[in-house]
């Protein structure tokens, strides 16, 4: 079983344009390939509400901050494709950069607001970039709905912004942070881990969600962030970016877990980047969330 791959705008707006003649609803699954299961659990998701689904892989320049994180991302396309085919997705859209960016392009999409601050100040222009594909991938596909991991709990809201300012008439669907039996969030980066920085990687998760349990409480997020961010550097991260209580609605920083709120963390292990987030509720122990989610 091979899943159909399209190249060009042509290929999928035809595939897509077959499809709607038949009255389907069609979602679209953005990747950068390197796929996982938590990419895997959002094709999944996909399937559940739509009659067709659309994986792209596209590892997209405009959101890399330097040429060596570029071209160290992993590309595994023959291998992609063959995770894909059991699950039933429909197509797997990848183009070549000259597709998604022509000769002359010189067109930004930048939302303001809730790209601000958090990976924003470390990453100059990452947003712009993501902001900019997602567009196109939307438009380039037509879909009725779009899924995207809450690990990347920044981007998603730049996502939902876009599609709402834009009027682009297109469902977001966030879908749960898919982890590793020991806590790690999954992500393709993972891979650059070493065996000794692997086995102090998944601290990120542990200290987030004890974290997170004493804020839910109604500890003030000042002392609490404070002692996370040095069990962070005491287990082995050589540099913590943030680690910061914001809003779950709009990003707004907080004193207090006054609201629904995030604990969101960004720390180096050697030359890899780790991301993460976790919920912080008044009605579900953040304890008993991480013992579920990382339950064998």
């Amino acid at each position: 079983m091979r899943i159909p791959i399209a190249r060009t705008v042509a290929e999928l707006r035809a595939a897509v344009a077959a499809w709607r003649q038949n009255g389907l609803k069609v979602a679209v699954v953005p990747t950068m390939g390197a796929l996982h299961d938590g990419h895997l659990s959002l094709v999944r998701a996909a399937l559940d509400r739509a009659d067709r689904v659309i994986v792209t892989l596209f590892i997209n320049p405009k959101q890399f901050n330097s040429q060596a994180d570029l071209a160290a991302y992993p590309r595994t396309e023959h291998d992609d494709a063959a995770k894909l085919a059991p699950l039933g997705a429909h197509l797997l859209y990848a183009p070549h950069a000259s597709e998604i960016y022509a000769e002359g392009f010189s067109t930004t999409v930048s939302v303001a607001g809730v790209s601000n601050g958090l990976c924003g100040v470390y990453r100059p222009g990452h947003f712009d970039g993501v902001a900019t594909v997602v567009t196109k991938l939307f438009l380039q596909t037509g879909a009725d709905l779009a899924f995207f991991g809450e690990k990347d709990f920044q981007q998603l809201h730049v996502v939902r912004r876009l599609a709402r300012d834009l009027d682009i008439p297109i469902e977001i669907v966030a879908c749960p942070t898919v982890r590793e039996v020991d806590g790690l969030a999954m992500s393709s980066r993972n891979q650059h881990l070493t065996p000794a920085q692997r086995r102090v990687a998944p601290m990120l998760a542990a200290v987030l969600f004890e974290a997170a349990e004493r804020l839910a409480e109604g500890a003030p997020s000042k002392s609490v962030l404070a002692e996370a961010g040095e069990a962070i550097c005491a287990a082995g991260c050589d540099r913590l970016e943030y680690l910061e209580l914001r809003a779950e609605e709009d990003l707004s920083p907080l004193c207090t877990a006054d609201r629904p709120a995030r604990v969101l963390v960004a720390a180096w292990l050697g030359n890899v980047r780790l991301i993460d987030n976790v919920s912080v509720s008044r009605w579900q122990g953040a304890d008993q969330v991480y013992k579920e989610t990382t339950a064998a």
